[in-house]
């Protein structure tokens, strides 16, 4: 399902339905103190900044988003920025919420004569103190997979959704489906989210959803895992999960050989030998990981302020110690852009490599170009830079852009996909 641009009726529908929940989440009185404190910046700033870049400053003199972007583009960017700085994520968070997403996009559909879903999709949740959720979106449910797509979101660890993301991977699994595969699924992963939950809670459930999805798929040379900003964070800390794990269960592999030469002696039986070596089975790496923006290290010296991307350091990084607290905070776990030795890498990456996109002109450019570098030294790594980008315009742009450019980066990805997962 891929519907048209977001239009400025739809941006008032969804402050319509954001409104009352504002309200019911966050608390009357908070919500019109916040509101009346971006007036000035909405009604006064705003206005005169877009007017100044787009009607009287040269093409020449705007900086590169500006220069490449429309006035509405520019116009939710610049107000993203300034909600990413100046807004609690305790209320940002309830721009993703399912209360506000799902009557936008029931809203969107409709508009577009879309009466229901035309593609099935369902939540999943597995219950217990080892439990995770998210969502599946299938074709056909009842056929296997011939490749299934696992996401994990971004939005800093303390915002986002997959309700948010639904219509980014309806979208998505509309371009897998034109691009040849006969039944593609899609699971996208619903972590908690800080400060409610710390560091290392996501990456157990990211995993746990990861093992979900190669128990649907049979085949982990038909798995992809892929993540945006935050999410990309997690899928790296996956793989390298996925590695110090199957280490472990070859060391403890080796002793159980020793131990069962020594079964009789310790009255061991063959049944309770095979069923411990069951338990140490392998988890096998994916086919590919596709990283969108990834927030490869935590806390880098790396990360600068641009003027194009709407992104903040020192706002990232108050997101970054929520997570991981002071004790993680530099760990390789929780921030694995500081593992920089090439041999883990490769023997952490993917059967077919990665896939990397990311903005010229975001805050974690130098910082991903160096690590991509790193890659380089150990796996098959394939990059594309979208120079004058800001952060994750993949994943923005579907809901930002007005032209036939809107689905241009999950149709770079969809053949990505298609060039190494056959």
């Amino acid at each position: 399902m891929i519907l048209g641009a977001v239009s400025l009726i739809d941006s008032a529908i969804f402050c319509l339905f954001l409104a009352p929940q504002l309200i019911i989440q966050v608390g009357a009185f908070r919500t019109i103190y916040v509101a009346l404190t971006c007036l000035p910046y909405l009604l006064v700033r705003l206005p005169l900044c877009l007017i100044r870049d787009h009607l009287l400053r040269p093409r020449s003199r705007r900086s590169p988003f500006v220069a490449r972007a429309t006035v509405f583009e520019d116009l939710v960017v610049r107000c993203v920025r300034y909600a990413f700085r100046n807004v609690p994520a305790n209320i940002g968070r309830v721009f993703f919420h399912k209360a506000v997403t799902m009557p936008f996009l029931t809203w969107r559909m409709a508009r577009h004569g879309y009466v229901r879903f035309p593609t099935r999709w369902a939540e999943y949740k597995e219950e217990g103190p080892d439990g995770f959720s998210g969502l599946w979106i299938s074709a056909d449910p009842s056929k296997p997979p011939d490749m299934v797509l696992y996401y994990v979101h971004g939005g800093g660890f303390a915002m986002g959704s997959v309700h948010f993301y639904l219509e980014i991977l309806l979208a998505w699994h509309s371009l897998l489906a034109k691009s040849g595969y006969r039944n593609p699924c899609i699971f996208a992963l619903e972590y908690s989210l800080v400060p409610e939950k710390t560091f290392p809670t996501q990456g157990r459930e990211t995993m746990r959803g990861y093992r979900h999805v190669l128990s649907v798929a049979g085949d982990p040379q038909k798995v992809v895992v892929a993540g945006d900003s935050a999410g990309g964070t997690l899928v790296l800390s996956l793989l390298l999960d996925i590695r110090r794990l199957n280490d472990c269960a070859k060391a403890y592999r080796r002793k159980l050989e020793w131990a069962a030469k020594q079964a009789n002696n310790n009255g061991v039986t063959d049944r309770e030998l095979r069923e411990h070596w069951l338990s140490l089975s392998e988890t096998p790496p994916p086919a590919l990981a596709i990283l969108v923006s990834p927030w490869v290290t935590l806390v880098s010296s790396k990360h600068n302020n641009s003027t194009s991307d709407y992104l903040d350091c020192e706002q990232l990084h108050v997101y970054a110690m929520q997570y991981a607290g002071v004790d993680q905070l530099m760990s390789q776990a929780a921030s694995p852009g500081l593992q920089t030795d090439h041999q883990v890498w490769a023997e952490a990456s993917p059967s077919h490599g990665f896939f990397v996109t990311y903005g010229s002109e975001e805050v974690f450019a130098p910082d991903i170009r160096d690590f991509v570098a790193l890659l380089g030294t150990a796996a098959e790594v394939d990059v594309f830079c979208d120079q004058g980008g800001v952060h994750a315009w993949p994943v923005a742009s579907l809901f930002l852009s007005s032209t036939e450019k809107r689905l241009s980066g999950l149709e770079t990805l969809t053949a990505a996909i298609r060039k190494r997962v056959h």
